[in-house]
């Protein structure tokens, strides 16, 4: 961070975001930050967490805050620091007129978001075995909420069963999960229903792990007994577009390079209009962060990132086919860390 410090001309970094809060210190209370810089590690929480903080910030210097979180930082602050970032992607306009009162007038406030996000991006060996864990958990989850197969049920019972087993096996879901069957499957984000789910149609499953902080993501799609050629031509269309899209994750090609290789075998096949999102997304202690896979992603893949690749093609009145993966960015290629075979079952 002080590297990155330096390169966005800045003489220190506050921290108010609690996600990169947790990054930096390891603190997982609800109010605090950290103000960084070289030979300044300086760590702000209230009465309610200064215990916690003794046992999870350990390399900061931690304060117990006035009332007010931000007053702390209308004093301490060493002669070389004259341009404070501050995370201008998260910080409110409100806190920011209050912070520009509190900080001496001598020290300008300068923005500079994206700069914790950026080293976030790139997972250490031991972020690595905490997501691979999860996403094997998260398979352990998905396993025993479809063992009692699809036909029948509604999208909400087997969405809370996956759930229920998730937590069981000690995570909590990564994010709502989403079942959508026959023609809510054309809705890639559908809300869950609660009838039963039909035979002869094809469902989708968003399924996700949340362990000690860092998140998995995963889709299958399944079928509820035989289903019509239309439906599974549009399964092999979009399991052939993420196996070409995962053979070209590697360090060096943009997001949109990669987004591409997906988007164009789609288009080929008429289906443009019906894959209307991106290929994929950074995952780690949100699940969603840098870098994108997407039309718009403009960062080159480097190796320790951690992304999924999840192309669907969802076609109204008819049903939806999302396959997704999460894979791990190496030195010559990809690593999947999703468990589940991607053959078109029937449940």
């Amino acid at each position: 961070m002080q590297a990155r410090l330096a390169g966005a001309q800045v003489d220190a970094l506050l921290v108010s975001d609690l996600v990169n809060l947790r990054y930096l210190t390891g603190f997982t209370g609800s109010n605090g930050l950290c103000v960084v810089a070289p030979g300044l590690r300086r760590f702000v929480t209230d009465f309610r967490y200064v215990e916690r903080a003794v046992d999870e910030v350990l390399d900061f210097d931690r304060e117990r805050a006035p009332a007010e979180l931000l007053a702390a930082l209308g004093e301490g602050w060493p002669a070389g620091v004259r341009r404070l970032g501050f995370e201008d992607d998260k910080l409110t306009v409100r806190r920011h007129a209050r912070l520009r009162a509190l900080v001496p007038d001598a020290v300008e406030l300068v923005p500079a978001g994206g700069l914790v996000e950026a080293e976030r991006a790139l997972k250490d060996e031991a972020e690595l075995k905490v997501m691979a864990a999860a996403a094997g958990l998260a398979d352990q989850a998905l396993d025993q909420a479809i063992a009692a197969g699809l036909t029948g049920r509604s999208e909400r019972e087997v969405a809370l069963a996956y759930e229920d087993a998730v937590r069981a096996l000690g995570a909590t879901p990564a994010f709502p999960t989403i079942v959508a069957a026959g023609v809510n499957g054309a809705s890639p984000h559908a809300a869950l229903g609660d009838e039963p789910i039909p035979r002869g149609v094809l469902v989708t499953i968003d399924f996700g792990a949340r362990l000690d902080g860092y998140h998995s993501d995963c889709t299958r799609t399944y079928a509820s007994g035989e289903v019509g050629e239309d439906l599974r031509e549009i399964y092999e269309l979009v399991r052939r577009a993420q196996a070409a899209a995962l053979a070209a994750v590697r360090p060096g090609p943009e997001g949109r390079a990669v987004d591409a290789v997906a988007r164009e075998l789609i288009a080929a096949a008429g289906h443009a209009e019906h894959f209307g999102h991106g290929l994929g997304h950074g995952v780690g202690l949100e699940v969603h962060e840098s870098p994108r896979l997407a039309t718009t992603g403009e960062d080159p893949l480097r190796a320790g990132n951690v992304v999924t690749v999840e192309p669907g093609v969802y076609v109204p009145g008819l049903g939806g086919v999302r396959i997704e993966d999460l894979v791990v960015v190496t030195a010559d290629g990809c690593r999947v860390l999703s468990g589940h075979a991607k053959d078109l079952a029937a449940l």
